[in-house]
């Protein structure tokens, strides 16, 4: 194996095992080349395997940190898509379209799987990445579950973040499909109606009691998603 092999293999380790979280600055390439005991072009091009990769993003001056998976989600995980892009360097805003506190209709009622009539709050936000939209968020949240949540507005973060900064969940559930954009949600993403986007329903519980149903709507051509098994398990 050649050398800038060995070393790209070892700083991937640390990267996937969780070592170096996203954000996680690595050592100069000085630094790493005194560790390894190899020139700077060795480490150079070991680094740039792991760029080629999309596990670190590489800036002049700024450094090597390493990526969250931005354009890659696991399935299997409830991602902060704030946490990402800011740890891909990419600027974060959410922008909330539509608030509504409400008694859930027939619809709601199915979706998170409460009594019509239950107290919701549904929620309609746009992800900006970069200045631009990202990912589409239509949010109901079980108010009898998440009473709080009544009280906030969601103009400084979105109700994902604070959710999982406040709200212990104990299980949830993926769903991942795709549609044509509509006239509404080619407008909100700045896309062409019919353009093929990926979706993903999410339902979340806190022991017996659903917390929130949400769909999150992107674009195919700016995510993806991925998972991972190792052979043999359960």
């Amino acid at each position: 194996m050649p050398r800038y092999r060995e070393i790209y293999e070892s700083l991937r380790q640390k990267i996937v095992l969780g070592q170096w979280p996203p954000g996680h600055r690595l050592p100069s390439e000085h630094e790493l080349a005194r560790s390894f005991g190899c020139a700077r072009m060795t480490i150079g091009k070991a680094l740039g395997a792991l760029a080629d990769q999309r596990l670190v993003t590489r800036r002049r001056r700024a450094g090597t940190v390493v990526n969250a998976p931005r354009p890659q989600e696991s399935v299997l995980e409830i991602h902060d898509i704030e946490a990402e892009l800011l740890a891909a360097g990419v600027s974060y805003a959410y922008q909330s379209l539509e608030r509504r506190v409400r008694r859930a209709n027939a619809a709601d009622a199915a979706a998170l799987g409460v009594p019509p009539g239950t107290p919701v709050l549904a929620l309609t936000g746009l992800h900006r990445a970069g200045g631009r939209p990202h990912a589409l968020e239509e949010r109901l949240i079980n108010l009898q579950a998440v009473p709080e949540a009544r009280a906030e507005r969601f103009t400084d973060i979105s109700p994902g973040r604070w959710l999982l900064r406040r709200i212990p969940w104990t299980e949830a559930e993926h769903q991942i499909a795709a549609l044509n954009a509509d006239a509404t949600i080619a407008r909100r993403l700045a896309i062409r109606r019919n353009t093929a986007c990926l979706t993903i329903e999410r339902n979340t519980w806190r022991d017996e009691q659903r917390i929130t149903h949400v769909r999150v709507i992107y674009p195919c051509d700016q995510h993806r998603l991925v998972a991972r098994f190792r052979y043999g398990a359960a």
